[in-house]
């Protein structure tokens, strides 16, 4: 599956969310500022010290520097000969990798060496072993390599002291074992904020097919995993019931070891819907209230008065997601101090229903070529099928038309 976050194959350069301006009380927020607004709300995590072992997913928290050139010395690309001058050469000794020659080469001498052992002082180039032969005299014939072949010089890859990877990138494999290469056995990292789910719904079953009038919870499985997807730490998943009032407060002022609640369903102005009372009733800063989408439009961000943020989602599993992509994912980016991932924007056919003003999600098939992406069927708010077989999300401006641009999203 192409990642939707990979421009390569892009017709036009990706591009960032800008930072907007908060929205005035009477407008909702466009899908790009909601998404702008949520990475801008909190502050970063204090910084703190993780050995290698325990750094990985977490976020740079400082740019990776390289203390000594690399690599640190002359060294040899290829199994063969280091030889100086012209040939043929006599062969004076042999440097393995970790093992260090003594002396220095001269004209018509060479060493046996292996790939990544030091080259000795006064070797011209690396003869490869297969392009040599030698003889029962000691020495070594082929053909003249021109000066500083199969060498790879000390500072070649980076000079001490470069800048090798920016602050605010999630630590991978690769980075991982640059770190180790560059001699670090630690890195300055900011953590992934805990994520506690909460699913509200008294019509929901939770194991085996839903009975009669009953629905199976799609999100208390699917919620974790997308929370690690996005650079969050899941702390699990709690169901709490719709009634009776004030259940759901308790739930959500009994989870302190978080940073981030995220609460599926309870967000429209029904009956049973807590979340917004809830939020009222304890005086939490709203960041984006409702926002200008389909599916997902009943979704917000809040931050309580002790500091921890309220992510709000529809009880709709495919709105849910949406809304996730929306709100949670650009609030862990903006906890972790990771930007935005840029986001690339092709063509996008296939039908879909119009949403006058609003921006649309819909899942797409796109392997990431320049034919474009095309909506694939099963979107509805409540229905996974779409997602769950799709290659990315787009977002489809409120003036989209069959085969114009929308920016792409991985699906996670």
């Amino acid at each position: 599956m192409p990642s939707a976050t990979a421009a390569t194959a892009a017709p036009t350069p990706p591009v960032s969310a800008p930072v907007p301006a908060a929205p005035s009380r009477h407008r909702e927020p466009s899908w790009e500022q909601a998404r702008a607004l949520a990475h801008g709300a909190p502050r970063p995590a204090a910084v703190r010290t993780a050995a290698l072992a325990d750094a990985g997913g977490l976020t740079l928290a400082e740019a990776l520097r390289t203390p000594q050139p690399l690599p640190a010395f002359d060294t040899a690309a290829m199994d063969g000969y280091a030889v100086a001058g012209t040939g043929p050469w006599r062969i004076r000794g042999a440097v393995r990798a970790g093992t260090v020659w003594e002396g220095a080469l001269g004209a018509g001498e060479c060493v046996e060496i292996s790939t990544g052992a030091q080259v000795p002082a006064g070797t011209r180039a690396v003869l490869p072993v297969e392009a040599a032969l030698s003889g029962a005299d000691g020495l070594v014939s082929g053909p003249v390599p021109p000066p500083g072949r199969h060498i790879r010089r000390a500072g070649e890859d980076a000079p001490a002291g470069s800048a090798l990877v920016p602050a605010g990138t999630r630590i991978g494999p690769a980075l991982l074992g640059l770190a180790a290469s560059c001699g670090h056995d630690t890195l300055p990292v900011r953590p992934a904020p805990r994520v506690r789910v909460l699913v509200t719904g008294d019509e929901l079953d939770h194991a085996g097919p839903p009975g009669p009038g009953r629905v199976r919870d799609a999100l208390g499985p699917a919620l974790p995993a997308l929370v690690a997807v996005l650079g969050g730490a899941s702390l699990g998943v709690r169901h709490v019931r719709d009634r009776p009032a004030g259940s759901l407060a308790a739930a959500v002022h009994g989870t302190p070891a978080t940073e981030v609640v995220a609460v599926t369903g309870s967000t429209s102005a029904g009956a049973t819907d807590q979340l917004r009372r809830l939020l009222a009733e304890a005086g939490a800063r709203m960041v984006v209230d409702t926002v200008a989408c389909r599916p997902g439009h009943p979704m917000l961000l809040a931050e309580l008065p002790a500091g921890r943020w309220v992510v709000g989602l529809p009880g709709n599993p495919y709105a849910a997601l949406v809304a996730a992509h929306t709100l949670l994912g650009p609030l862990i980016a903006g906890l972790c101090g990771r930007p935005l991932d840029p986001l690339p924007r092709v063509p996008v056919t296939g039908s879909v229903r119009p949403a006058p003003g609003l921006t649309r999600l819909v899942p797409v098939t796109w392997d990431g070529a320049g034919a474009g992406a095309r909506i694939a069927a099963g979107h509805g708010a409540a229905f996974l099928r779409g997602a769950a077989a799709c290659d990315a999300l787009a977002a489809l401006p409120p003036d989209w038309t069959e085969g114009g641009p929308a920016l792409l999203l991985s699906a996670g």
